[in-house]
């Protein structure tokens, strides 16, 4: 269980914006539980792609036998891959080609789809799940060199990881699966970006590097993208998963406030909960007030 789980009323009267869109209920009762207001501003969703060759291609080539890599980085996206093959192949056809390769896993997520059809995966990502962690994952399949690999891609192509595949001597096969747009109702998104402009709101959560590049897109159709990032640097917490959203962060010229210790819902609300008070003060008193930026533990 997260350190300070218990700490209900640790947030009274915190106002929290929460950008998650699939999981935003269980944010926003996570966050809830501790006292904080919280105002859900759904940031994303996630659109299947209708025409998919890449797919097909995919399916070919595990018939052929000539796939001898296989990557799984979503749970949804390896869900709609097997949907975009459901008018070719059963999932238990599916599931007797794709044993024949080497199944990499990005985490927890996708290994539970790939249960869901009798597979397991030949290894899995480390937290925090990066393109690093992963990469270090596909080598345990051992040397690229001359062998194909596929990779289940989600919302957009990730270059470090497959040019890193690339390097590595394979043939690499790209699988998207589906790309991520702006909600259909921006509306909760745009009246998200003027509180923050307004500083009246605390703490602005990220759990992904997409849900920023929306808030200042919808903030820059509202004239108040400068506002925007003004308040996140100086007024507004900033509570962020991960080291992807830490990178979109540093390119913005921001800076996250509070890291959970490890990339889970659950420890993001309880890092919130011990220390969004601190950090408020803390930023709200000046850049010479602040704390060095927090840090996740590494465990082992």
């Amino acid at each position: 269980m997260p350190a300070g789980s218990d700490g209900e009323g640790a947030l009274d009267g915190v106002r929290v914006v929460v950008f998650e869109a699939r999981r935003a209920v269980e944010t926003a009762r996570l966050i809830e539980r501790h006292g904080a207001v919280v105002i859900a501003a759904p940031a994303m969703r996630e659109v299947p792609l209708e025409e998919n060759p890449e797919a097909i291609e995919c399916l070919d080539l595990l018939r052929r036998g000539a796939i001898d890599v296989f990557v799984a980085t979503t749970g949804v996206g390896f869900r709609l891959l097997l949907a975009a093959w459901a008018g070719r192949v059963d999932a238990a056809s599916a599931a007797a080609l794709l044993s024949r390769t080497s199944i990499i896993a990005r985490g927890p997520k996708p290994v539970q789809a790939l249960r869901e059809i009798g597979l397991a995966p030949l290894a899995v990502a480390a937290e925090p799940n990066t393109w690093r962690e992963l990469l270090a994952a596909i080598d345990v399949a051992g040397p690229l060199e001359g062998r194909t690999v596929a990779v289940q891609e989600y919302g957009r192509p990730n270059r470090d990881l497959l040019g890193a595949i690339e390097a590595r001597g394979a043939r690499l096969v790209r699988v998207p699966v589906y790309r991520w747009a702006l909600p259909e109702d921006t509306g909760p998104l745009r009246a998200a970006a003027r509180t923050i402009a307004s500083a009246e709101v605390d703490v602005a959560t990220f759990t992904t590097a997409v849900q920023l590049e929306h808030l200042l897109e919808v903030a820059g159709g509202e004239g108040i993208r400068d506002a925007v990032l003004s308040a996140l640097r100086d007024r507004v917490v900033v509570a962020a998963v991960g080291p992807t959203v830490q990178e979109a962060l540093r390119e913005a010229g921001l800076r996250a406030d509070v890291l959970p210790e490890h990339p889970k819902l659950g420890w993001l609300a309880a890092a919130i909960a011990a220390r969004a008070r601190g950090a408020i003060a803390a930023k709200r008193a000046g850049p010479a007030a602040r704390d060095p930026l927090p840090r996740p533990r590494r465990d082992g």
